[in-house]
């Protein structure tokens, strides 16, 4: 509780960073904070709905990621202030995967969890793990629920030691000209084949499973 910065122009963003200076969270978020600031991986494990998180994770993103506290104008994707934290999500699917696929249905997958994957985790400043995704389990053999499961415990072991996701870094931005890409690295670019990233695409092809395996 206590005054709000601007009673006139509620700004949502400014508010909970005063809150956050001022020690104003409630006790639920600052103790999220805590246990996220004590992290080294944080794995986000949902079923997706609406090809998105739930609304009880977007509402513990939209609560606990405050400004000045996940992010500033000056600390965020590359140089975010958890630049030194690994992220992952981890999710479960109501469609198979030739659904998510780019010829299928529903998408390809990729482009689908740009949004998160990016807008959120990366913004951020985590280093981003590819995904691990159950596709479809409620539509497939026990047995092949067990073997999904013995995957992703054994890929656990190791999980730390994983090369992250590539995104775009800041510094390839102009930030004095609209954080437009910089005109060495359009030219760099420019006969690739290739797109930088499923967002930052350049016009060009998507390049290949960009947001589901590292060093693509």
């Amino acid at each position: 509780m206590g005054e709000v910065k601007n009673a006139e122009h509620f700004c949502y963003a400014e508010e909970t960073k005063l809150a956050w200076e001022e020690g104003r969270l409630s006790a639920d978020i600052n103790e999220e904070q805590r246990k996220l600031t004590e992290a080294d991986l944080i794995i986000f494990q949902f079923p997706m709905y609406w090809f998105s998180v739930p609304a009880i994770l977007k509402g513990w993103i939209d609560r606990v990621l405050t400004l000045g506290y996940a992010y500033t104008l000056e600390k965020r994707y590359s140089q975010g202030i958890f630049k030194d934290k690994k992220a992952m999500l981890s999710f479960t699917t109501g469609s198979h995967e030739s659904m998510f696929s780019a010829d299928g249905i529903n998408g390809d997958m990729n482009v689908t969890l740009w949004p998160v994957q990016n807008g959120i985790l990366n913004y951020c400043g985590f280093q981003v793990l590819a995904p691990q995704i159950f596709w479809a389990p409620s539509h497939i053999l026990s047995e092949a629920r067990s073997t999904m499961l013995e995957a992703w415990r054994s890929r656990l072991q190791g999980l730390l030691e994983e090369t992250p996701l590539s995104f775009t870094p800041s510094d390839f931005f102009d930030g004095e000209k609209g954080f437009q890409l910089k005109p060495e690295v359009h030219e760099k670019h420019a006969k690739k084949e290739f797109g930088l990233t499923v967002g930052t695409h350049l016009g060009k092809l998507l390049p290949p499973n960009n947001q589901m395996k590292a060093g693509v």
